[in-house]
């Protein structure tokens, strides 16, 4: 297509993306009538249906919608046809008297659980929606929504143009909506009245709140103390040099007074780190009002119910849709948002994530993930630096140590950052439900949950790499950058509900969020549903009630390594009791060995080892040509709700590898294979020796060979990386696992002998 008419076709879903019909209507109508691209003529074709609709012209979109009909592809018939039905049927309709705007969104035919009810309390006008969704009575009639003042609802692109688009059908199959990149919302509705829900036990998130300052004090206690003796001892063996007496005091007094300083803090430096590091500048509330109206009354209206100032609006120049709090106390509060969350939600759904904002200031956990952000960032700022001279270093000799000690500082910034993982997992649970109770509408908080994990998707494919923004703000963000990557490319080839059915039927999913940052998308979807299908609602998501059936063997040998740990506590009992009768019989006399308690330690590095040792084989089966999985099977491994990473399913996927180049990739943290099916994150081990590093291979199509995992967030291990030129990169996996099996053997029979 020439590069003018694909301007074009880009500019007519602009424009019909932001409303303005009659310029998209200009644009498409000379791109629908090109026959040398059947693809952007369809695009056009489909897009003038959905201006026509909305200006009123059913007349003209019914005529194109016959066009369509006559296509030979099957699936462009069967759009055409659904199309027509619902045109024919607005049409007859408008010949009726209206006191109502109608447009053409279609929504999802299945019927409600239960009739709507109306609970007493009557909501205030900020509280009812702006966009009432009208419900015809007739069977054959879908439900119809008005599209005056919708904005766009989707965040995936058309086939040949990288443009959102509006949802314009709820009821079209997923095959219709591959073949043209849309995802179709059911825009279920929101509660015009509800009742309060039923206060939450606030103890946990408090304890665990407090827990997590303690955590914090306590690593960088260690750390400061471990940092401290070492220059300590190098001192020491330097000539001419003493050790530092100041070194040799205990840090806890003074470190626990300047965390506090730090806490009482923490907005100013914030701003100015923000402000420094990504660009942050001040954001008023007429600025968003003209996005979202009903997000400011929401702000003005909670504010002033609980005597708080209003929070300061800030906002980052990014394409990635985020939004974080930070602050101290409710008055000194800041709610930071990306310029990409404002142009990809709608208006109802950006007022429901700023009300989440508000949860987290309601309920205080806010304040020590600030404290944390202001720790974190310098950290990840001067990893960031070491990585960007270890780039410019020419010599391999001299570019080692910079690349170790990128790796340490990134080390050190994954260490405290996971001492919030727990909390921020448990505060999004909370703050989803306060948002739900300010604004009744727990369907919007859906829409734009998993519209922010598609816009963070397409920014990371954008820019072919996880940012240093995404990255580094993540623990803050209410959708994980990791969790957004298979969820967020996967629509046009699985449903929501057949991606997320592992997050809310596995019987095991909890155990692998562990390390996670977020909860799982499914699970915390549920439970939006329960507060919506509460409110007689009906809900954005449908899930399945069935359970689904995993082998418990399986989970076990999943589990292997760290059942090995508490077999070996036991086995440590075992032998402490058979040498105390021993020596008590004075049949041997080791007791002197066992008396200071250290063979405990070799007990449970051998126990690990163990258990590592027994899962290896079902981990890191052989892959043969003849059992591996290719593109088209992905979708069908995501939506196995039994599947567990241990089940080890052999893949062979084509696609380009993404990531950060040059030495901030060094341990291959940032590795993301982009199929046809979405994007899937890769583990790679590095191998001493290999003539090609996986960095040389980013931004090249290459042919992946490894082990698919399903888990809280899919990955493959890999065994090769594959050009099309023939070099091949190894990640020996097993090699590394029975490695770290003989390490951790030697060393806890090394312990349990000498004592």
């Amino acid at each position: 297509m020439p590069s003018h008419a694909k301007s074009s076709l880009e500019a007519g879903l602009v424009a019909l993306k932001q409303g303005n019909y009659q310029t998209a209507i200009a644009q498409l109508e000379p791109i629908a009538s090109i026959q040398s691209n059947a693809t952007a003529s369809l695009q056009a074709q489909v897009g003038l249906v959905m201006a026509y609709a909305r200006i009123g012209e059913a007349s003209k979109a019914i005529a194109i919608s016959q066009n369509l009909i006559e296509s030979n592809n099957l699936q462009v018939q069967e759009w055409a046809t659904r199309a027509l039905e619902h045109l024919t049927k607005r049409q007859k309709r408008d010949q009726e008297p209206k006191n109502v705007e109608t447009g053409f969104v279609a929504f999802d035919n299945s019927t409600p659980d239960s009739t709507p009810v109306t609970p007493p309390e009557t909501p205030t006008s900020e509280e009812q929606p702006k966009d009432q969704v009208i419900e015809t009575k007739t069977e054959d009639t879908p439900p119809m929504v008005p599209l005056a003042k919708l904005k766009a609802t989707v965040a995936t692109s058309l086939p040949a143009a990288s443009v959102p688009l509006s949802g314009f059908m709820g009821s079209v199959t997923r095959t219709q909506a591959k073949l043209f990149g849309v995802i179709y919302w059911r825009q279920a509705q929101r509660a015009r009245a509800w009742q309060p829900l039923r206060k939450p036990k606030l103890i946990p998130l408090r304890l665990l709140t407090a827990g997590t300052f303690i955590a914090l004090f306590w690593v960088m206690r260690e750390m400061l103390k471990l940092a401290m003796g070492f220059i300590n001892q190098t001192l020491v063996k330097l000539p001419y040099l003493e050790p530092l007496q100041l070194l040799y005091s205990d840090p806890t007094k003074l470190l626990l007074i300047v965390l506090v300083i730090l806490l009482g803090v923490s907005p100013w430096l914030l701003d100015l780190l923000l402000v420094n590091l990504y660009g942050q500048r001040e954001f008023s509330k007429d600025v968003l009002n003209a996005h979202s109206r009903e997000a400011v009354r929401v702000l003005q209206r909670c504010c002033q119910q609980r005597h708080w100032p209003l929070p300061k609006l800030r906002i980052l120049p990014m394409a990635a849709p985020i939004i974080l709090t930070y602050g101290s106390l409710p008055r000194n509060a800041r709610i930071v948002v990306s310029q990409g969350l404002l142009e990809q939600l709608a208006d109802d759904e950006i007022a429901i994530i700023y009300a989440t904002q508000l949860g987290h200031i309601a309920h205080w956990d806010f304040a020590v993930l600030s404290l944390l952000l202001l720790v974190t960032l310098p950290i990840h700022q001067l990893y960031q630096q070491v990585s960007q001279w270890g780039d410019k270093i020419s010599g391999k000799i001299w570019r080692s140590p910079v690349t170790i000690l990128a790796s340490l500082v990134y080390g050190v910034w994954c260490l405290l950052t996971g001492t919030a993982l727990w909390l921020s997992r448990l505060r999004l649970y909370y703050s989803d439900r306060v948002a739900s109770e300010i604004t009744g509408n727990p369907n919007a908080l859906i829409r734009a949950l998993l519209k922010i994990a598609i816009g963070i998707a397409a920014d990371i494919q954008k820019e072919e790499e996880t940012s240093w923004q995404l990255e580094s703000l993540n623990l803050l963000t209410p959708v994980s950058h990791q969790q957004s990557l298979s969820l967020g490319t996967i629509a046009s080839n699985l449903s929501f509900e057949s991606f997320l059915k592992w997050d809310t039927a596995n019987p095991y999913r909890r155990w692998f969020t562990i390390n996670n940052s977020h909860p799982l998308m499914g699970d915390r979807i549920e439970r939006l549903c329960q507060i919506a299908r509460h409110w007689h609602l009906d809900t954005e998501l449908h899930f399945a009630s069935e359970p689904s059936k995993v082998k418990r063997q399986s989970f076990l040998l999943q589990i292997a390594p760290w059942l090995g740990i508490p077999l070996g506590v036991l086995f440590a009992a075992f032998v402490w009791l058979t040498w105390q009768l021993a020596f008590a019989l004075k049949f041997l006399n080791l007791k002197w060995i066992y008396e200071d308690w250290s063979f405990i330690t070799g007990c449970l590095l051998i126990g690990f080892s163990i258990g590592t040792l027994m899962r290896i084989n079902s981990f890191f089966p052989d892959i043969k040509p003849a059992s591996v999985q290719t593109d088209d099977y992905l979708p069908n491994l995501l939506a196995d709700p039994s599947a567990l990473p241990i089940d080890s399913i052999r893949v062979r996927l084509v696609g380009k590898l993404l990531g950060r180049q040059g030495t901030s990739n060094s341990l291959a943290q940032d590795l993301i294979l982009q199929s046809s099916a979405g994007l899937v994150k890769l583990h790679h081990v590095s191998w001493l020796g290999q003539p090609v590093n996986h960095q040389d291979l980013i931004g090249r199509q290459i042919i992946v060979t490894g082990w698919f995992r399903r888990g809280a967030t899919p990955w493959i291990d890999i065994q090769t990386l594959e050009t099309q030129s023939g070099k091949t990169i190894h990640s020996p996996h097993p090699i590394w696992s029975t490695f770290l099996v003989v390490a951790a053997q030697a060393w806890g029979a090394y312990i349990f002998l000498t004592g």
